[in-house]
């Protein structure tokens, strides 16, 4: 029997298959979420290929995340205005085109233009997928359908500083970017055959077309998202509101996006519909996905770093760390896709994040002697708990909205998504070299005079004056062997710090499942 639309009559149905479709879309998407990390290991190599020095090459990172999330609330629109596979189709296009162009840049300016462009072009993929997955998929198996979403949002972040380390290492910092072609043009290609819109996404392109354009609320958006951006992601390396930089933009941010929750909720034709967030499922379900963007790229942030500044490990091997990882989420996603349209998706969400707190618990005893199996079965054991919660979040924002609402649906959950990611990664930087500093005051309050610290700076001064032979340069060398064994010890209590936050942060927001709604046997959506 047939399930029925509003005002659609019965369900309409893709006339490709709809693996196919979720095949084809999600090409793309993974491409775009792998550019989130993939240049971050390459900094160092594209700072020095084109003479800029190290705070100048963050702007590379910088500016694709500022024009990526300037996009994200507005693609729902967007789709809307000039019909969703139309817009995912130019955004796969622009991305495609300036992924080439950063690959030829041949100075900083350049780079930086063509990644704005770059990130424009990747904002509006992800929440266009999700809403095609949406509406291909019946509401009993859209589980399965955004399984394979997830697979590329979890996935893509965890190989991204390998691939990027791996790239960089044996070809060029370019080939980074250049890969993005080939698979751009086949995206291109399959999306022309295999995708199409329903017709209620007609019917709202008719509708937009009548209707007058919000820009205020575009201007409002785009000012107070890209100033909240810039204000997360340079927050820490401009020691946050001892800078005057980010007290202005943080002002920027703050009264940008007031006005425009403001202004949104008395617009009648609104670029972003916030009055969906009355839904009680969708609400939760917003702030579950910023939290779990939190602990996603805060996490995936924190291991390879440890390894690197604590560890001494390379790039490549820090980021290898991270794949089984991916792996075990892309053998387990399926599994929570068929699970999520048979068990109530509250109870695996609540499932997720037990699993996710207590692998954050017992990261906590990470130490300097850990090798690298440990290191990544820390993170094999996150990835448990997130396989169990990005499906059934996002089965769970759709329920109580209306079918037409999918654009704005999706487009509003990868916001939180991306910011939840911003704001954790921020928050780790930040918490490590704040709680570095107090860890090493500490220490050395309590080692500086000790029986122990004696004995050990004249036995390291002894063996220093055997192998130099000078006294007072020995024992130079012994008081700076000293004080980096306590900046290493240091620093692993500043990670055991930041990690129980993080695992504290996660059981927090676990009671807020209980206020979300109970879905109907089979997925079915309810209605207001």
């Amino acid at each position: 029997m047939s399930e029925a639309q509003p005002g659609a009559g019965p369900r309409w149905r893709p006339t490709h298959n709809p693996w196919a479709v979720a095949m084809t879309v999600t090409l793309a998407t993974f491409m775009e979420v792998l550019d989130t990390s993939i240049a971050n290991v390459a900094l160092p190599h594209i700072a020095g290929a084109l003479s800029a020095g190290q705070d100048e090459s963050t702007w590379v990172l910088t500016s694709y995340l500022v024009s990526n999330a300037i996009i994200l609330p507005i693609s729902a629109w967007m789709s809307d205005r000039f019909g969703r596979k139309r817009f995912y189709m130019s955004c796969v296009l622009l991305f495609t085109l300036s992924s080439l162009f950063c690959g030829l840049s041949t100075t900083l300016p350049m780079l930086i233009f063509f990644r704005i462009l770059q990130g424009a072009g990747g904002g509006g993929l992800g929440p266009s997928e999700q809403a095609i997955l949406a509406d291909t998929f019946t509401p009993a198996k859209q589980g399965m359908g955004f399984a394979m979403y997830g697979m590329a949002v979890v996935l893509a972040p965890a190989i991204g500083p390998t691939l990027g380390g791996y790239i960089t290492d044996h070809y060029s910092w370019h080939w980074i970017f250049f890969i993005n072609v080939p698979i751009g043009l086949l995206s291109l290609f399959l999306t022309s055959r295999m995708v199409e819109d329903p017709p209620w996404i007609g019917d709202a392109q008719q509708r937009a077309r009548h209707t007058p354009v919000d820009y205020m609320g575009l201007a409002l958006v785009a000012v107070g998202l890209g100033a909240l951006q810039v204000v997360l992601d340079k927050g820490q390396r401009e020691d946050w509101f001892a800078s005057h930089f980010i007290q202005v933009f943080s002002a920027i941010a703050a009264v940008g996006l007031l006005a425009f929750i403001l202004w949104e909720m008395r617009e009648q034709n609104p670029v972003l519909n916030l009055r969906l967030l009355k839904s009680r499922s969708f609400a939760v379900s917003c702030v579950l996905m910023f939290t779990l963007g939190w602990v996603l790229y805060g996490s995936t942030v924190l291991i390879p770093q440890y390894l690197q500044t604590v560890m001494g490990y390379t790039a490549q091997l820090a980021g290898m760390a991270l794949s089984p990882g991916g792996l075990v989420v892309m053998a387990m996603m399926p599994l929570v896709g068929m699970l999520v349209s048979r068990v109530d998706p509250r109870k695996l969400i609540t499932l997720g994040f037990i699993a996710l707190a207590g692998s954050m618990f017992y990261m906590t005893n990470i130490y300097l002697g850990i090798d690298f199996h440990t290191a990544m079965m820390y993170r094999v054991y996150q990835s448990i708990g997130m396989a169990f919660l990005f499906v059934p979040i996002n089965t769970l924002c759709y329920i109580g909205v209306p079918q037409e609402e999918n654009n704005q649906i999706s487009s509003m959950i990868n916001l939180m998504r991306n910011l939840g990611g911003s704001f954790g990664i921020s928050f780790v930087t930040t918490m490590l070299a704040r709680r570095a500093q107090v860890h090493q005051t500490v220490l050395a309050a309590h080692t500086a005079n000790s029986n122990h610290m004696q004995s050990l700076l004249q036995g390291t001064a002894a063996a220093d004056a055997v192998r130099t032979g000078s006294g007072p340069a020995a024992l130079q060398q012994a008081y700076a062997t000293i004080y980096g064994m306590v900046q290493q010890q240091a620093a692993v209590l500043a990670y055991r710090d930041t990690i129980l936050a993080m695992a504290l942060i996660t059981l927090l927001v676990m009671p807020l499942v209980l206020l979300a709604r109970r879905p109907k046997p089979g997925g079915v959506r309810l209605g207001h």
